[in-house]
């Protein structure tokens, strides 16, 4: 019996048990490509993923499916500094390795953007703007980093500043790199943060940088934030961990985006 008609004839469980497993996969799929697959009517594969979507074992999306809905809420900063710790370090060394000699860099908000400020050593002398306060402590206890703390309204989930007037700074800087951390990564929406706020100043960020690198554990891959900071054509390189699924991994580099993938 050949393949297609082997998945015609899946019993109910089995069909869901491939269903997930194909999400594990790809990432996500289309109500179309499983009517295919299977060999039933998009009717019946709508009903598996409305049964599925119930177990909270996927969630479904413009006649598609992905393994997690890609929706988030804002945390607080104690929250996501206890989340993927190893991967944030990893990630904000190899950020780290970036900066070069006196160079001028942006490091925008996010607790990412903490673990890379740790590893950071600087060589000559290092002009930092940031929106975080954390990242201002922390530098600001190094001789050679010369730190500038963006003002405006502070917010508390973040421990960052956003508004008018962080904005209105930066239009007089011209930095060699923005570093910057998302609450989501979508290959068709783009980059994301759950505060529109945070959204305009990180615009504001990326037109005051010459490139613009993201750093981004494998959890935000695939999701979406309130707000939308900018396609993924702005981005020049994405810094992640080895958890990110082949199918991200691939659409990035096919847009000509560099991907640094970390050890785990």
């Amino acid at each position: 019996m050949n393949k297609v008609s082997e998945e015609s004839v899946l019993s109910l469980p089995e069909r869901h048990a491939r269903i997930l497993a194909l999400l594990q996969q790809n990432g996500s799929i289309s109500v179309t490509q499983l009517a295919e697959q299977f060999r039933v009517s998009e009717v019946t594969i709508r009903k598996d993923l409305s049964y599925l979507e119930q177990q909270k074992k996927l969630y479904r999306t413009h006649g598609s499916a992905i393994l997690l809905s890609p929706y988030i809420s804002d945390r607080h900063v104690s929250e996501k500094e206890k989340r993927n710790v190893e991967e944030k370090q990893a990630i904000g060394k190899a950020a780290a390795a970036l900066i070069e000699q006196n160079d001028s860099i942006i490091i925008a908000s996010g607790t990412t953007m903490t673990f890379l400020a740790r590893e950071i050593r600087p060589a000559g002398r290092l002009t930092v703007i940031t929106a975080s306060v954390p990242v201002t402590q922390i530098l600001s206890q190094d001789e050679q980093a010369d730190v500038i703390q963006l003002g405006g309204i502070t917010r508390s989930s973040s421990v960052s500043v956003v508004g008018p007037f962080a904005e209105q700074m930066l239009r007089s800087f011209n930095c060699s790199k923005l570093f910057i951390g998302v609450d989501g990564i979508d290959p068709d929406f783009g980059l994301t943060t759950t505060n529109m706020l945070e959204a305009s100043l990180n615009r504001a960020m990326i037109d005051a940088a010459q490139k613009v690198v993201v750093l981004a554990d494998s959890s935000k891959f695939g999701r979406r934030g309130f707000s939308k900071i900018c396609d993924l054509e702005a981005v020049d390189r994405i810094i992640t961990d080895c958890g990110i699924q082949a199918p991200y991994l691939d659409k990035l580099r096919e847009r000509g985006i560099e991907v640094t993938v970390v050890n785990c």
